[in-house]
């Protein structure tokens, strides 16, 4: 069960966060101002707030890895109700996904 306010535990990434992950993409090659090859959902966590926020660890090509931030509105069913809020580049397969 998530905390109000906490995150929860890294769980692997499924097809949903696989999803979220490919709805952001186009925002994350953005602010990063590089495209990514790969861009496969690894692990992530939860914090539940006036909404959602994920917090997802994403493979993107050799050892390089990086966390985003994104945050869903409740109640809501659309995957376009996503927002990302946060990118934190040059991270490791081993590096815990951490508030940011």
């Amino acid at each position: 069960m998530m905390m109000c306010g906490g995150l929860d535990e890294p769980k692997a990434a499924d097809q949903k966060i696989q999803s979220i992950c490919n709805k952001v993409k186009p925002h994350v090659e953005q602010k990063a101002g590089k495209s990514y090859e790969v861009f496969t959902a690894k692990t992530y966590r939860e914090q539940l707030v006036a909404g959602i926020n994920y917090f997802i660890k994403v493979h993107v090509g050799g050892e390089n890895h990086i966390h985003i931030r994104v945050y869903q509105k409740l109640p809501s069913n659309k995957e376009d109700d996503l927002e990302l809020n946060g990118i934190q580049e040059q991270k490791s397969h081993s590096e815990p996904i951490e508030y940011f």
